[in-house]
């Protein structure tokens, strides 16, 4: 009997905490779209409509297109380190993905084929050509999708940590909160609720999981990326993206087909491991790689002169095959 009422007691408690986590979600203050980039206030975003969803993005720069593609849960500021440097030798173009940033946030999977639909819409909409692909995490692996489906639009990919392996829940070794979020996510009602509770010092924790310097992802930016996920539907997007992260490990059986030039920048201290690495680059057609020892998965964040270096000398073809 005391089972009985204990059971009762438990299930009587999460239905209290599932309905307020409705209202906490509610509740929350969404940002303001800005007018101009943080980082750069003389900067300002543009938008463009890929089948129906209108995406920012930023354009800066002069010279051959590099598109810049960033990690699950983060958004274009991500490259805000690297795109000044960049930008003096390329057109530098970086986007906010579907639900993420501040572009739409439709309904959908939100798995890798979502996401590449909508990079290739882009590059479609913008009409870009000889475009270098260069992107982080699922950017990465959004990166080698689209160049082993031969759109032609793409002359050059340099992935950065490709986000391919451990069934694309790589984000539960960021840390035990991030395993335990990537675990409660899978559980429905319960990861839905505990999605709607998150707080600031939970992402904190997880995101700083990605980096090897905890100081490398500034105040204002961990604040900024916090403040985006209350827009509404964001949350749904987000766990909709961690149900369907088995999409992302799927897309290696497609690497064979890759025929444009291929660098892959490594952080030393990724979450991938070694052998899933060496996996990859098995897998690709005349592959080059180098990694950044002093450097997470985020590494823009990490080691943004270093990714400045190898994309310069990639786009150049001067990159030669070096682990570093």
């Amino acid at each position: 009997m005391d089972f009985i009422v204990y059971l009762i007691i438990f299930f009587a408690s999460f239905v209290v905490v599932w309905l307020a986590s409705f209202l906490v979600e509610a509740l929350r203050p969404a940002p303001k779209t800005p007018e101009a980039i943080p980082w750069d206030p003389s900067l300002k975003p543009a938008y463009v409509t890929v089948d129906g969803v209108k995406l920012r993005y930023l354009k800066v720069g002069k010279g051959p297109v590099l598109l810049l593609l960033h990690t699950l849960r983060t958004q274009l500021d991500l490259f805000h380190k690297v795109i000044p440097e960049l930008a003096r030798d390329f057109t530098v173009y970086v986007l906010d993905y579907p639900g993420h940033g501040y572009s739409d946030i439709p309904d959908g999977s939100y798995d890798a084929d979502f996401f590449v639909k909508y990079v290739d819409g882009f590059l479609d909409e913008l009409d870009l050509t000889g475009v270098t692909l260069s992107g982080v995490s699922i950017g990465a692996t959004i990166s080698l999708i689209i160049a082993a489906r031969n759109n032609p639009r793409v002359v050059r990919i340099i992935p950065i940590n490709p986000y391919d392996y451990y069934k694309g829940k790589g984000l539960a070794r960021a840390s035990w909160l991030g395993r335990l979020f990537v675990s409660l996510s899978a559980i429905p009602i319960v990861g839905d609720t505990v999605m709607r509770l998150r707080s600031y010092i939970i992402m904190k924790a997880v995101l700083s999981g990605g980096v090897r310097d905890p100081k490398s992802i500034s105040p204002a930016l961990m604040k900024e990326m916090y403040m985006v996920g209350n827009r509404r539907g964001h949350n749904r997007g987000f766990i909709n993206l961690l149900r369907n992260s088995s999409s992302w490990e799927r897309t290696r059986l497609e690497y064979g087909n890759i025929n444009v030039p291929t660098f892959i920048i490594w952080g030393g201290e990724d979450w991938s491991l070694p052998e899933e690495r060496r996996y990859d680059e098995s897998l690709i057609p005349g592959v080059q790689s180098v990694t950044v020892e002093a450097g997470g998965h985020f590494l823009p964040l990490d080691a943004p002169n270093d990714v400045v270096r190898h994309i310069r000398s990639a786009a150049k073809g001067t990159a030669g095959d070096a682990h570093n």
